[in-house]
């Protein structure tokens, strides 16, 4: 995928790959396995260099998330 204005840190590629993680906070979250932190990647399609970026994640999503993945 192509971003506008997308340049790697690293080798200075212009082509990259968007994609999202969860991940749990802290220890109540990691002890029900609720994945209450989002980010989103990008990672250089040459070198794959990743960057993270913080995205806001609902409390819907969490409970949903809680009971899915028992």
């Amino acid at each position: 995928m192509k971003l506008s204005g997308y340049r790697c840190a690293k080798c200075e590629h212009d082509v990259c790959e968007v994609a999202e993680m969860r991940a749990t906070g802290g220890v109540l979250s990691k002890l029900f396995d609720i994945q209450n932190r989002k980010y989103s990647t990008v990672t250089c399609a040459r070198c794959r260099y990743t960057e993270f970026y913080a995205v806001e994640s609902s409390m819907l999503g969490n409970v949903f998330d809680f009971f899915v993945g028992r």
